[in-house]
């Protein structure tokens, strides 16, 4: 179950390949605030603490496609995409699994049974189901008020702006599904009926569950960070992680030090080593400076 594209990459033995720190970023919530809004304070940090010889990766659940030129343009050393199902460091592709044809299929078939609107994620686009512009805008609406910044002009094109409608959702290379919760007994269902996958939650403030999501199982962001750093070997102890979520919270534990966003759920704020300010209170600038990053 699932495709495997794989490349390795040889690593000098040499200490002028030295990094201080690697640093790793959720981007939903710690890079970013729920509204796509990226502060200039968190770029600024980034490339300063780029500057001083650290590494900088976003770890993200965001398939490529989301990535807006706005984020690429500030220049990370490498990218987790998926929630860990695709490694990229260096321009180089270090690890991808997707689901194959049949699991998409699979999992759409149900949804449409079900009557549940979603969108396929991929590395080459987010693709909509038929009417998921129009089930998804309340939605999209209660994503932003539950994070507490309430948007009755938020639609789903202002929080998808390159999302694909209209087009073929028999694909090869999907990274993972999000569905739009009915009710929370979508998601067992989903659960129930998917066991062999990966099958979470995600949405609002305080976790609330708006999506469902499908994806391979076995993997997460700690599973890609523990392959990255193999890869690279880079000692866990040079390692520091941001998060604001509980699907940041393996990412987290792994680290050598975990950062919780002040606008973070409580679970993650709870296991943390610390809690920096809100995303949009220069959260991400405010830690680089405690942690002696910039």
């Amino acid at each position: 179950m699932g495709n495997l594209i794989w490349s390795r990459v040889s690593i000098p033995d040499n200490k002028e390949n030295y990094v201080s720190k690697y640093i790793f970023l959720d981007v939903d919530g710690t890079l970013v605030t729920y509204e796509n809004h990226l502060p200039d304070s968190a770029v600024k940090a980034i490339k300063a603490a780029q500057a001083k010889g650290h590494k900088v990766y976003t770890v993200t659940g965001r398939s490529k496609a989301e990535m807006y030129q706005e984020i690429l343009n500030i220049g990370f050393d490498g990218y987790i995409g998926g929630n860990g199902n695709y490694i990229e460091s260096d321009d180089e592709v270090l690890a991808h699994r997707t689901l194959t044809a049949e699991d998409t299929n699979r999992i759409v078939n149900w949804l449409h049974e079900r009557g549940l609107e979603f969108y396929l994620e991929a590395n080459s686009g987010l693709y909509a189901s038929k009417h998921f512009e129009e089930r998804g805008l309340q939605t999209m609406r209660d994503y932003v008020a539950y994070k507490g910044h309430a948007d009755e002009g938020m639609t789903v094109r202002k929080a998808f702006p390159e999302m694909l409608f209209g087009e073929d959702l028999n694909r090869s290379d999907i990274n993972k599904i999000s569905f739009i919760l009915d009710s929370y007994q979508d998601f067992k269902e989903a659960e129930a009926e998917f066991s062999d996958f990966k099958v979470g939650t995600w949405g609002g403030r305080g976790e609330k569950a708006l999506f469902g999501d499908i994806a391979l199982a076995g993997i997460n962001k700690q599973t890609a960070l523990d392959f990255l750093l193999k890869e690279k070997g880079v000692d866990r102890k040079e390692t520091i992680a941001f998060g604001d979520a509980n699907v940041d919270i393996p990412m987290l534990e792994f680290c050598d030090v975990g950062v919780a966003m002040g606008s973070g759920g409580d679970g993650i704020k709870a296991m943390a080593d610390y809690v920096t300010d809100a995303t949009e209170e220069d959260g991400l600038y405010n830690a680089f400076k405690h942690f002696d990053l910039i």
